[in-house]
């Protein structure tokens, strides 16, 4: 049996979340939540919410021992982006693409 969580419209460019998901999937959720307390970069706090989310799922749905249950599958989605303008030299503008995302965490027994 899975369980999910996800968050949308995270204010986190997919980019930045894709590496901190890649070091957490396949292992335990467990040691993925160490793993993430201890990395230093902004989405591992975002990601952590999200396994904690999925591990309380996991608990509700009284599916299995959340701490044991196996990161399947972590996904990072790219979500809208807002666009702003920022006035450049001769009248001239530059688009700022303020990125947003979409992200799934799959626990397994």
């Amino acid at each position: 049996m899975e369980t999910k969580a996800k968050l949308k419209y995270a204010r986190i460019s997919p980019r930045k979340v894709r590496r901190v998901t890649d070091v957490i999937k396949g292992k335990k959720a467990g040691d993925a939540m160490i793993n993430l307390e201890f990395l230093p970069h902004r989405g591992s706090k975002i990601v952590a919410k999200i396994l904690k989310s999925a591990m309380a799922n996991a608990e509700q749905k009284k599916v299995a021992d959340p701490e044991s249950m196996k990161v399947s599958g972590v996904f990072v989605d790219q979500g809208p982006t807002m666009k702003r303008m920022k006035p450049r030299a001769m009248g001239r503008a530059d688009t700022i693409r303020k990125r947003s995302s979409h992200i799934t965490v799959i626990l397994e027994e």
